[in-house]
């Protein structure tokens, strides 16, 4: 048995290229930043790193309608290398996820303006718990 699985969440980098193969089928290819932080000697040092995304057909389609640059997203799908022949004739090889789920995340107007945030609400309108570190145990 073998698995090949890839989840990410990050931000697009770019709004998505969209292009179409010999036979009609939309191809979108896009790049999304996933972010690790790390404590370093007491320095908190940020890492990012970009992810070559590539959907097809009727995720393609949908990336290209609705994502862009910054929207925050979750992928799902499988890692792919492939090799391809550049300007010069060198071979080159790339890793990309070729998705089979997307899913937007965030608010539907990301880039509106920032409103300071209300108290914090639960399922059915109960307050939230307190945080971990102020229980008593």
């Amino acid at each position: 048995m073998s698995v090949n699985k890839v989840i990410l969440i990050g931000r697009l980098g770019a709004d998505p290229e969209i292009r179409y193969t010999a036979d009609g089928q939309p191809v979108a290819t896009f790049r999304i930043a996933t972010n690790e932080i790390r404590v370093k000697n007491g320095e908190r040092q940020e890492h990012t790193e970009w992810h070559r995304i590539v959907a097809f057909g009727r995720l393609a389609e949908i990336c290209g309608e609705y994502l862009t640059k910054g929207r925050q997203v979750y992928i799902e799908g499988r890692l792919r290398t492939r090799s391809f022949e550049d300007r010069e004739g060198q071979k080159r090889w790339v890793t990309e996820i070729v998705a089979s789920d997307m899913r937007m995340l965030g608010s539907r107007r990301e880039e509106g303006p920032v409103s300071e945030p209300g108290p914090s609400r639960g399922e059915e309108g109960l307050p939230e718990p307190p945080p971990d570190e102020d229980l008593p145990f």
